[in-house]
């Protein structure tokens, strides 16, 4: 599996590290043998399924978790294992909670200067008014939360875990509350304050779509490990497994085998369009099983006189940015279905026909 940074993250020195982490809650493995890293000014998202063990791993880092096996570095300096606990005010971690946990008794001003009580008044003041501007919140410094939007509350939340200057930001699920349109203006604010203070960023999402568009890297966990560290155009374009591909947009999955060096595909036809591919696999495995997974938007429907396979529309829908054309196989009695996402509106009727080819960076087979 791809778990490694890439080379331009090798070079620069890890602010934050988590070095083979594991974690049991009673017989539950929740997190398993896990080593991550993020660097300087990078965004990493931790994403997965609900109870793969990103929260888990994201707690243990701010030393909100007893720590059981592996070792925790900030800035080069163990602050978790080998005999040492560093206690989460003192580990230099800015940290954003699903739900805010804004002070409801403070006001917007006393909320971010919360964590800021151990320096000089006059550098306190400073940077809270630099964080209000920062945030576009300095006409509601002296307002209190209830009275806040959903969307001010978490960019209030932000400039608290920042305006301390620390050397790590954890967010977990930041975003999530907000309705979806509220949801992206906020997410690309975050995101720009964050890459402003170059602060080291390790975020936690279950939204496949929300880490490809914030993350420098991402790392995807599934069962308490890392299955995949890498950019999101690698993890889009080559997922080094049928978890990782299916996790990252729609595809069509189908169960196939190999036997002597021979694929057999349960939808007449596919097999020859997916030639090269599938000969790869084979060539390295003459016998046994195949998970196929074919994106929706890899799929092509064309001149029914053209190369391809013979497919007939069952079924479409205009979902209005993109239509979904459900088409199988003429012939073919099994009732095996193959789904296109095409863009725009088209709504080709129930029986016409069509030559299926497939984009061949659209298709990901894995032998089982």
């Amino acid at each position: 599996m791809n778990t490694q940074p890439s080379d331009s993250q090798t070079a620069l020195p890890n602010t934050l590290a988590l070095e083979r982490v594991s974690h049991r809650f009673g017989r539950l493995c929740a997190v398993d043998d896990v080593s991550l890293s993020v660097a300087p000014g990078e965004i990493v998202c931790l994403v997965g399924p609900s109870g793969c063990g990103k929260t888990t791993l994201l707690r243990l880092a701010a030393g909100l978790e007893a720590l059981q096996q592996g070792t925790v570095r900030i800035g080069g300096e163990i602050v978790d294992g080998s005999g040492r606990h560093v206690p989460p005010e003192r580990r230099g971690v800015g940290l954003v909670f699903q739900d805010y946990a804004l002070f409801p008794h403070l006001d917007v001003r006393d909320n971010i200067a919360f964590g800021l009580a151990g320096i000089a008044a006059a550098e306190r003041q400073a940077r809270v008014a630099q964080a209000l501007t920062r945030i576009e919140m300095a006409p509601f410094a002296a307002t209190f939360p209830h009275a806040l939007s959903g969307g001010q509350q978490q960019r209030v939340a932000l400039a608290r875990a920042v305006v301390t200057q620390p050397r790590v930001v954890l967010l977990d699920e930041p975003f999530s509350g907000l309705d979806t349109r509220l949801r992206d203006l906020v997410r690309d604010d975050a995101t720009q304050i964050l890459r402003e203070t170059g602060v080291a960023t390790l975020m936690v999402t279950h939204d496949p779509e929300e880490a490809m568009y914030v993350a420098d890297r991402i790392a995807v966990m599934h069962a308490g490990r890392l299955h995949q560290v890498a950019t999101p155009s690698e993890i889009y374009s080559s997922p080094v497994d049928a978890f990782v591909a299916g996790f990252f947009g729609d595809v069509n999955r189908l169960q196939g085998s190999i036997a002597e060096g021979r694929c057999a595909v349960p939808f007449p036809g596919l097999a020859d369009v997916l030639g090269a591919k599938l000969a790869a696999v084979a060539a390295q495995n003459p016998a046994g099983n195949l998970d196929i997974l074919v994106r929706q938007e890899a799929l092509r429907l064309g001149d029914p006189a053209g190369a391809g396979c013979a497919v007939r529309v069952v079924a479409s829908r205009y979902l209005g940015r993109a239509s979904l054309v459900d088409v199988t196989a003429n012939g073919d009695e099994t009732g095996a279905r193959l789904r296109a996402r095409v863009p725009g509106r088209f709504l080709p009727a129930a029986g016409t026909s069509f030559a299926l080819t497939v984009r061949d960076d659209g298709v990901f087979v894995y032998a089982g």
